[in-house]
């Protein structure tokens, strides 16, 4: 039997609960408490977007008398606390784990490793931290990892990137420190490579275009096998691209990005790396990158976003980039490129912030002008650009004649051919009229009668003078 619920607000305390249906989907509700347990053939359970709390011991750390089915398990955006119980041996069948975005802390138990089916493992948005434990790399089938926005250190194992079967490697924003292992170009089926924010130095793999999966363009790939309940449950991630976090699922097979932005990178970008023609999204932004942009990159003809901010690049841009149709975020800023900006039906399309912080950068979209085209107003004869200016003046004037014209008729127009409006018109026009004209002949006789009272004063001002000196 199976109970299909999601996007509601039913609520309720399931902590006593024992669940026994095959596929159980109560995600987006209002649920809370503990969670509940679990009978052995349940096969999904999906209650992501609740607000259960307390720690996951009650749920995993229960051993059941017959094997367990659960294949999938998702907690996610939940109030879970405490640490991840070290009972994954009792859950063998476990394909697809997601348990970010909780408040989960401790290190991975090796447990875990014991989860030979495993498929996808997410804990993204929590608080663990150490090492990635070695007995992960008994997952031979991982083809999705998302350990994002946590506090692992350590290097990236060689494991991880030796799993030929990864589709999806997302460790941005933890402590992971050293190279980028060259290993990673053997994983000819990645999609994604999000390694942002973290302490990797050295320099970009040189091999990455043997990534034939970037190369190919947006095509599914091998996403079904993530999703073997594809009506029923799906794999969701959320990505940064374009500036902006956003979560993918139904797309997440059509994405392709490289993320390695706010590290320590130093040396060029190899020039490999802009044969990706398939690839979406390239940031590079935040490391200590030099040399020249290659004009390979106008080959990346499905390039969506592109982000080399915060470097120390130098040299033009190409004007290839013109050719990057699909392109709609970019951003160059602070760098040490020089020249003119390349004309294209995109790039000029840009904000100037776009490209701010180069100072030997000029034309359009910046409000620089290029020394050439300086000189070329310079030199431009007065009478040229009267010239240029005449038919602008000229339209001026014509417009504003035609518009004086239409105007004028359009009211004497309606008054010639509308008797009635002719003699209300002009009925308006006598009434305006008389009242101006008592309103000036009161103003006057007021006028005059102040006129008057002020000359009698001044008379009798006069005569009493006279008398005062006679006497």
């Amino acid at each position: 039997m199976e109970i299909y619920l999601p996007d509601n607000q039913i609520s309720g305390d399931l902590s006593q609960v024992v669940l026994n249906n095959s596929y159980l989907d109560l995600s987006s509700n209002c649920f809370f408490g503990q969670l509940p347990r679990l009978y052995s053939n349940v096969v999904v359970f999906n209650i992501a977007n609740n607000s259960f709390s307390g720690h996951i011991s009650p749920l995993v750390c229960r051993k059941t008398s017959e094997r367990s089915k659960l294949d999938v398990l998702d907690i996610s955006n939940n109030a879970l606390s405490g640490e991840l119980s070290d009972c994954w041996m009792y859950w063998p069948s476990l394909t697809h784990i997601n348990l970010g975005s909780n408040n989960l802390s401790g290190e991975i138990p090796n447990s875990m490793g014991s989860l030979v089916a495993l498929k996808a493992f997410s804990l993204h948005n929590n608080s663990l931290y150490g090492d990635i434990p070695s007995s992960l790399q008994n997952c031979k089938v991982l083809g999705l990892i998302n350990l994002s926005n946590n506090r692992f250190s350590g290097i990236i194992p060689r494991w991880i990137v030796e799993r030929t079967t990864l589709l999806v490697i997302q460790l941005r924003s933890n402590k992971f420190m050293g190279d980028i292992p060259p290993q990673i170009c053997q994983l000819s089926s990645l999609r994604v490579l999000d390694l942002a924010n973290n302490n990797l130095s050295g320099t970009i793999p040189k091999c990455l275009n043997n990534i034939i999966s970037m190369a190919a363009g947006p095509i599914e790939g091998d996403f079904k096998l993530l999703d073997p309940y594809t009506d029923l449950y799906m794999e969701g991630l959320i990505l940064n691209i374009k500036g902006r976090d956003s979560e993918y699922k139904k797309i997440l097979p059509y994405v392709t990005l490289i993320d390695l932005s706010s590290n320590n990178l130093s040396g060029s970008i190899p020039v490999e790396i802009f044969s990706l023609s398939g690839l979406q999204s390239l940031n590079l932004s935040h490391n200590h990158l030099t040399g020249m942009i290659s004009v390979e990159i106008g080959g990346m003809k499905y390039l969506e976003s592109l982000d080399l901010s915060r470097n120390n690049l130098s040299g033009e841009i190409p004007q290839t980039m013109a050719n990057l149709t699909f392109l709609d975020d970019l951003n160059l800023s602070y760098n040490n490129l020089s020249g003119r900006i390349p004309s294209g039906t995109q790039i000029q399309t840009f904000s100037p912030l776009s490209f701010f912080g180069n100072a030997k950068l000029c034309g359009d979209p910046l409000p620089k002008n290029c020394p050439k085209d300086e000189e070329e107003e310079t030199q431009r004869p007065t009478g040229e650009a009267e010239n240029r200016d005449y038919p602008r003046i000229a339209w001026f004037y014509v417009g504003m004649g035609s518009g004086f014209f239409v105007g004028l008729w359009g009211v004497c127009g309606c008054l010639f051919f509308n008797k009635a409006w002719r003699h209300a018109y002009f009925q308006y026009l006598d009434h305006i009229k008389d009242s101006a004209y008592v309103v000036i002949a009161i103003k006057l006789k007021w006028l005059h009668q102040k006129l008057g009272i002020y000359n009698a004063e001044d008379n009798h001002q006069g005569s009493v003078s006279t008398s005062s000196v006679a006497w």
